[in-house]
């Protein structure tokens, strides 16, 4: 695998065979499951819907054992999908976007933070859309992208056709330098950014999302080629603000207003999920569409009253700050089921090219640093074959301070894992602090078991060193100034003019 900078020098992560097997599953689809697809959706190739929730952690769904929480069109996709129950992403949002956009983990495409210039994309890493444009898809993104909110790194450009988005991180936010969203905006009645033009929309912020992407949907239905939808909602994400219907539900239940109102967000995504997946069955397209939701990184305040025994949430390496939620179903072609395989956010892109039969072009199949996760979605058994056992995956916070060496926090908030044992330094900044827990017998990592197993430390720190080493040269975003002024602002005021003051 390869990875290229700025400069358009390349960069080479080191081969292992786990990287070998995941091109190899990359580029080659077996002729079985294109027969397989195309015997029940004829010529026409499956059109894509993803849903990617913002905040909602792992144990935010009632199928996962949260007590309190109800979430029944969840339950019934659950119910209906193949179950990535060990998917890893990133600890925070604009990370594990990357992650799915290139099937490449987010150091090596430049992102280190959420802000401060550092959650650009860079403009030389090709995206999935952009390979499913080529590939004859219509693509739309609806909601959040937090990929950079300038002209070249906006979906546009990146191989979106249809864009109904907010700015920065979430709506409302602003941050020094280029991450910000159209100033004054709320929750309520969004100014949103549809195909260059700011528009003023109706209601609240995650219905005007779902209801855009549902009306593109029905008008892309009956046309010959097919589609690809993203719908990346803001909610569950802070400030925790619901419709007061929706909150009203979790009132006198001892809980604080922010987990009410949290949990008020998720019930308005829940509802929404149902009403889209009842347009697909109403269009008669539900057999015709792969359906995958996730969420983006670990819970937060939902996570304080049920974080499905799993230590950590949000902006932390450890599980629970990096477990996802990852459903994909497609009725009479993916078999549903729990697969406990050992998985990542950057498996994603690999694995959806190759149940689509799409051939990944090099420059993309050269990014991955994923493997193909196909085999798990049609077999019934879900069964981990030997030559997986083998992987490791890494997590790291990054945000450290604009200015400053990343080495200096090379093992701070940083964790690398196996099938089976996590290594995990909180504390180190250019020497680790390493903690280990065997996550076969004590998945909630209570007990550190490091001073007994140094061969294991020794093993997975090497291999993080390794990694750290390959990505350094890739963190190009580390030193760009900032910039004078937030585009999103510049343009709404261009088009719209000054907001006045509330």
């Amino acid at each position: 695998m390869s990875n290229h900078d700025s400069a358009n020098t390349t960069r080479r992560t080191p081969f292992t065979l786990q990287g070998v097997l995941g091109a190899f599953f990359c580029l080659f689809l077996s002729l079985d499951s294109v027969e397989a697809i195309e015997s029940t959706v004829g010529q026409k190739k499956p059109n894509v819907l993803v849903i990617l929730t913002d905040d909602q952690g792992y144990g935010d769904v009632s199928a996962h054992g949260n007590p309190l929480l109800k979430t029944p069109n969840l339950d019934n996709l659950h119910a209906a999908s193949c179950r990535f129950t060990r998917m890893m992403v990133a600890p925070t949002c604009a990370p594990t976007r990357s992650q799915l956009m290139t099937g490449q983990h987010e150091f090596f495409n430049g992102i280190t933070h959420t802000i401060l210039e550092r959650e650009r994309l860079r403009l030389d890493a090709v995206t999935l859309p952009q390979v499913l444009q080529k590939a004859g898809y219509q693509t739309g993104i609806f909601g959040k992208w937090h990929l950079g909110d300038e002209a070249p790194y906006q979906p546009n450009q990146r191989g979106f056709d249809e864009v109904f988005i907010h700015g920065a991180g979430g709506i409302g936010q602003s941050y020094p330098g280029s991450c910000g969203d159209a100033p004054g905006n709320s929750y309520f009645d969004p100014w949103i950014l549809h195909n260059g033009k700011f528009e003023k929309t109706s209601g609240y912020c995650t219905d005007v999302f779902f209801r855009q992407a549902r009306e593109w949907i029905g008008k892309k239905s009956t046309d010959s080629k097919p589609w690809f939808a993203w719908i990346a909602t803001n909610a569950p994400h802070a400030p925790y603000i619901a419709r007061p219907e929706d909150r009203a539900l979790y009132e006198g239940k001892g809980l604080s207003d922010k987990e009410a109102n949290f949990f008020g967000m998720v019930h308005n995504i829940d509802t929404n999920i149902g009403e889209t997946l009842d347009l697909l069955r109403s269009l008669s397209i539900d057999d015709e569409t792969l359906v995958i939701f996730m969420n983006d990184n670990g819970g937060t305040e939902g996570g304080k009253t049920f974080n499905a025994n799993m230590r950590g949430l949000k902006g932390t390496p450890w599980v629970g700050g990096t477990r996802a939620t990852s459903f994909w179903s497609l009725p009479g072609n993916i078999q549903p089921g729990d697969c406990d395989v050992l998985a990542g956010g950057i498996d994603v892109a690999p694995t959806m090219l190759d149940f689509l039969g799409i051939q990944a072009p090099d420059d993309f199949a050269k990014q991955f640093q994923g493997r193909s996760l196909r085999r798990f979605l049609t077999d019934a058994n879900k069964k981990v074959p030997s030559d997986w056992s083998d992987r490791t995956l890494v997590a790291h916070v990054g945000r450290w301070e604009k200015g400053v060496s990343p080495d200096r926090f090379q093992y701070r908030n940083a964790s690398i894992r196996n099938d089976r044992y996590a290594l995990v330094s909180i504390t180190g900044t250019d020497k680790p602090a390493w903690q280990l827990f065997d996550l076969l017998n004590d998945p909630a990592q209570k007990t550190n078991i490091a001073a007994k197993n140094p061969e294991i430390v020794e093993k997975l720190g090497q291999e993080f060193d390794r990694w750290w080493s390959a990505a350094r040269p890739n963190m190009v975003n580390e030193d760009v100034p900032l910039a004078p002024a937030n585009p999103f602002k510049v343009l709404f005021e261009a088009q719209i003019g000054a907001v006045p003051a509330r």
